[in-house]
């Protein structure tokens, strides 16, 4: 009788505190703010008929789990209900050292998509690529497997393998990968020197020093040119994202006034603008930035405020439009809520979630155009086309 006496309680406290709250300011209380309770009293009806006929009997936590778990992840593929084992796995992953595979992935079409692979790791050497489907790990097929469940099957101690399943676009058959998982640690930044006069920064994610690191490298490569560097390509291609401040701050090194990126949601504390500061480094410098459909995220917020602010031309294909913010809030128990509680936009307004960021110059990638080299070459279709932008000063984005 415990579990039917806490849902009773539970029902009295919302139909008490819709009620009241109904009652004492009635102005202002939308219909959509008032307690369900016939879908409430739905809820205690399914919730007894499981207790007393299901073939097995059911733990009452593990039923308020899953309803708690259907309820988030039916809002959209990045909310999500984290247990506490759940929760210390993710703080686990942001810190950047872990055995896996090195892949960014989100939920869709009850399989794993991968987002993006991450620089020199497992992931990329085999060969997995942005938009792939993970459809099996192993033995275990990940059809409706919660992405956190996901992960775990796909982490593991450094040095042992794992099987996975891919489907991929123009493929006929499934792709079997065997992977052996490693410490995952994010290498940042590369930079070269094309034709004596054009530098490239190579940027694989955003963390909480990627804007001192960019801007160490460009000053590293400026003076490796004698001070004779005429054009920049910023590399963001299978760039997944990371941290918010790092888009607005690598933004803000190349801008000298406008807007970065806006953030809007329900809530007033998810209204935020943000404003760029007088201070190019560059100079006015002419930039290419470089974007595909792994670029996600921070690669998207940078891309679209450099290029609303015609400051830099972007070239590529279309990024993956994955502009929504999540919040972190841990509960009493240990356990967490990740819940979207706004969207990005461009400093013209242009809504980047699942419109992604359209290049102005579209090159789409040959077989050649890996981003996984160990070092950029002009072989790389992409990046050759930037080269040669800058090499003919044809960039029609200068503040």
């Amino acid at each position: 009788m415990r579990d039917f006496f806490k849902i009773s309680l539970f029902l009295i406290a919302l139909f008490l505190i819709g009620n009241s709250s109904y009652v004492s300011d009635r102005s202002i209380i939308h219909a959509s703010d008032e307690v369900p309770i016939e879908d409430i009293e739905q809820f205690v009806d399914i919730f007894k008929r499981i207790k007393e006929q299901y073939v097995d009997e059911v733990n009452d936590d593990e039923l308020f789990k899953n309803a708690i778990q259907g309820m988030v992840n039916g809002l959209d593929p990045h909310s999500d209900f984290l247990s506490k084992d759940d929760f210390d796995e993710l703080k686990i992953g942001t810190t950047g050292r872990f055995g896996g595979l090195g892949i960014e992935i989100t939920q869709e079409d009850s399989y794993i998509k991968v987002i993006s692979p991450i620089d020199d790791t497992p992931a990329m050497r085999a060969g997995i690529l942005a938009g792939d489907m993970i459809i099996k790990v192993d033995d275990k097929d990940l059809k409706d497997v919660p992405i956190n469940d996901a992960v775990k099957l796909m982490r593991g101690e450094p040095g042992t393998s794992v099987e996975v399943t891919i489907l991929r676009k123009k493929e006929n058959k499934p792709i079997i990968l065997m992977i052996q998982r490693e410490i995952i640690i994010s290498k940042g930044i590369k930079t070269k020197i094309f034709k004596n006069n054009i530098g490239y920064i190579r940027l694989s994610n955003f963390q909480s020093n990627s804007t001192s690191d960019l801007q160490t490298a460009f000053y590293k490569l400026n003076k490796e040119s004698n001070n004779k560097l005429q054009g920049l390509i910023v590399d963001l291609r299978n760039n997944p994202g990371g941290v918010l401040g790092a888009a607005v701050g690598i933004s803000d090194l190349f801008l000298q006034n406008g807007k970065i990126v806006e953030t809007k949601g329900r809530s007033s504390n998810s209204e935020l603008k943000y404003e760029a500061t007088a201070r190019d480094i560059s100079n006015g410098m002419s930039l290419v930035v470089l974007i595909n459909e792994g670029s996600a995220s921070a690669s998207e917020i940078v891309a679209g405020a450099l290029q609303d602010n015609k400051r830099a031309t972007i070239l590529g294909t279309k990024s993956y439009g994955k502009a929504s913010v999540q919040t972190i809030q841990e509960l009493s128990d240990g356990s967490a809520l990740k819940l979207t509680t706004a969207k990005y936009y461009t400093p013209l307004g242009k809504d980047i979630h699942e419109n992604g960021i359209i290049p102005d110059v579209i090159v789409e990638p040959s077989e050649d155009d890996v981003v996984s080299l160990p070092e950029p070459h002009e072989k790389d279709k992409q990046l050759f086309e930037a080269i040669k932008i800058l090499s003919e000063n044809k960039v029609t984005a200068i503040n």
